[in-house]
């Protein structure tokens, strides 16, 4: 039998935590919902093998967080949301997990539509979508997520090398790519293609083998990529990756990605700004995959081309949060996140000018 209880609540406008478990399958997971007021929460099922639940609803958290601020930049009218399962995804996937997650899904009646991120494909959401509409990210949809995530990172990457070199050709330019998965992949293919030199490292040794072959780039060990000379370290693995600890050991310009929450610390940021990095904030840069994701929604359902067309928003606002904080001399996230806030606010204020003209009209409705 299906369990879940709600381990954090507050006022209507704050994070919540819906945690399941579900013994008979094996399902132990969390979804973060942040801000319902801002729409319905949007954001990707992660799978990973969480050392603990509270790890694991910790970065539920953040991540959920995350997502409010990238579906705000983009213009996007959802709320943040993010699933954490945990479990290993090699090995711990079945149809009776997928299923239980379902019916947490349909639980929620639509607060809550989930996607594919790390350790997920769509052939996952395709099995969820079975007994769940809640779903994005379907083959017979979007589809996998990773290549218009890495197309919205290569754009939005041309914005920051503007900015910091005065110059977005890449050719001769040695990027750093950590993490060679779903993103990292067709980034290094996009990066490659422009000319650009790549130095890559990933856990899995079968896919630096592969960037080698295919795009000639010179592998490192894990644990070296931080100190490769680049102009340019682009983070597409794991979150937490640059702490105050590892700001010394960057010998880059500039960082840009498509990993989630890439800076450990907020102090992080202030580092890197007075080091004369320029960071080009995660939320900004990486909303490829949730515009896409997004897109099936629309009446006629998915359209790649408009997609294409709308990946600009990240390119217009990643050209202002940098044009504000070179005019302000302030780390470029500080910038972002007061604007995604300034736009949460107009949002809730205008969600509660709804509500209060509803609740006007029903009261006349009752008086005629």
């Amino acid at each position: 039998m299906l369990h879940a209880r709600s381990v954090s609540e507050t006022e209507e406008a704050a994070l919540t935590v819906e945690r399941i478990d579900d013994p008979a399958s094996g399902l132990e997971a969390a979804i973060a919902l942040d801000s319902p007021r801002l729409g319905p929460a949007v954001g990707g099922c992660r799978m990973r093998p969480y050392r603990d639940v509270a790890e694991a609803v910790a970065e539920a958290r953040a991540l959920a967080r995350a997502m409010s601020l990238k579906l705000l930049l983009a213009g996007l009218p959802f709320g943040g949301g993010k699933a954490v399962v945990r479990g290993d995804p090699r090995t711990d996937k079945s149809p009776a997990l997928w299923a239980a997650f379902a019916r947490a899904l349909e639980r929620l009646a639509g607060r809550y539509w989930t996607g594919e991120d790390s350790g997920t494909t769509p052939a996952d959401m395709d099995e969820i979508a079975r007994g769940s509409r809640y779903v994005l990210g379907r083959s017979t949809g979007a589809g996998d997520l990773g290549p218009m995530t890495a197309l919205g990172v290569r754009r939005g990457l041309a914005v920051a090398m503007r900015h910091r070199f005065g110059s977005d050709r890449l050719d001769g330019v040695t990027v750093a790519v950590q993490g060679l998965g779903a993103v990292g992949m067709p980034l290094c293919e996009l990066l490659a293609a422009a000319g650009a030199r790549l130095v890559v490292s990933d856990l899995d040794p079968a896919r630096v083998v592969r960037a080698v072959e295919r795009f000639g780039a010179r592998a490192v060990p894990p644990e070296a990529i931080l100190d490769v000379p680049a102009e340019i370290f682009a983070p597409c693995a794991l979150g937490g990756v640059i702490g105050p600890g590892e700001v010394g050991r960057l010998r880059c310009a500039l960082v840009a990605g498509a990993t989630n929450n890439p800076l450990a610390t907020p102090a992080t940021a202030l580092l890197l700004h007075r080091r004369g990095i320029l960071f080009a904030p995660d939320f900004v840069i990486n909303a490829g995959g949730v515009i896409a994701a997004t897109d099936e929604l629309e009446p006629g359902g998915y359209d790649a081309d408009r997609v294409r067309a709308r990946l600009a928003v990240i390119e217009e606002r990643l050209d202002a949060i940098l044009s504000e904080a070179r005019a302000r001399d302030l780390p470029p996230l500080r910038v972002a996140e007061r604007l995604a806030e300034r736009l949460r606010a107009a949002r809730l204020a205008a969600a509660t000018g709804r509500r209060a003209g509803e609740r006007a009209l029903n009261g006349a409705d009752r008086g005629c």
